[in-house]
């Protein structure tokens, strides 16, 4: 698919996720909406996944570290076609295999069960260097939060990473500089990112998080480095898309009341026409 193609899915995506918030009455609509241009990407342009065989040893791997945005994962996830687009108005509801983190034995196309922070990444370096002893040619791609890279066993999975040589993996900073309740900047501020995966030992990138064409490109399988595992530090906004949602801290975990619901989905329509 080219860049406005992924726009427009991604778009599709951002408004079903401010749907399902609004009708469930609880949500991460803000992480959601930065990392929605990420996930649109992997699934729709870089990864090797088939819907009909969401367990092929052949795959490529996601995890979704940030697994509080589990909700911009289903929808994708239905949009691809591991699960019914209807059963998205099940979000949250009692008996729905849809909870407010992924579980990996309910729902097909998730890779590992995520929600205490800090812990995606390392299962990653795992996955990455199970593929690298069967010689196989399967990626393995894990998003963090950059509130999360605050977790001390992510370095430790950086480290091991570099000493593998895991140039299969590639992590994804959602660098939007919020996490619940602050800034990054205001609670331990680790960033600059680059710099530090650098000193480790990794190849690595920041792109405009937003931007589906950059997004592409840094994800490609052309964009590795033998021998190095990746990070793309990718800079987005929380709430990006709704004017009053966007770099705005309340957002982490808010629901819209229904001026607010309106006025959201109205803009993300305007946006893509």
């Amino acid at each position: 698919m080219d860049p406005q193609e992924l726009r427009v899915i991604a778009n599709r995506i951002r408004r079903r996720d401010v749907t399902a918030v609004y009708e469930a009455g609880a949500g991460h609509v803000g992480g959601e909406m930065s990392v929605t241009d990420l996930l649109t990407a992997l699934y729709f342009h870089t990864m090797k996944v088939d819907p009909a065989a969401p367990l092929d040893p052949a795959r490529d791997r996601l995890v979704l570290s940030k697994g509080h945005t589990a909700l911009a994962l289903y929808i994708v996830l239905s949009e691809k076609g591991f699960i019914a687009k209807d059963e998205i108005s099940t979000f949250l509801k009692h008996r729905s295999r849809l909870n407010g983190h992924p579980n990996r034995v309910k729902v097909p196309g998730v890779e590992t069960n995520t929600g205490p922070l800090g812990h995606g990444l390392p299962v990653a370096v795992g996955m990455a260097k199970a593929a690298k002893l069967d010689r196989a040619g399967w990626r393995t791609f894990v998003i963090t939060g950059d509130g999360e890279m605050q977790e001390g066993s992510n370095w430790e999975a950086i480290m091991a990473g570099a000493h593998f040589g895991l140039d299969n993996l590639t992590l994804i900073i959602d660098h939007n500089r919020l996490q619940q309740g602050a800034r990054l900047a205001d609670t331990n501020n680790i960033a600059p990112f680059a710099p530090k995966l650098e000193a480790f030992g990794w190849a690595v990138e920041e792109i405009d998080g937003h931007d589906m064409e950059a997004i592409c490109r840094a994800l490609s399988a052309d964009a590795i480095t033998p021998g190095r595992p990746k990070c793309i530090v990718a800079h987005t906004n929380k709430g990006h898309g709704i004017s009053f949602m966007s770099d705005n801290v309340a957002w982490h975990h808010k629901v819209p009341n229904e001026e607010q619901y309106r006025q959201a989905m109205a803009e993300l329509e305007e946006a893509i026409r």
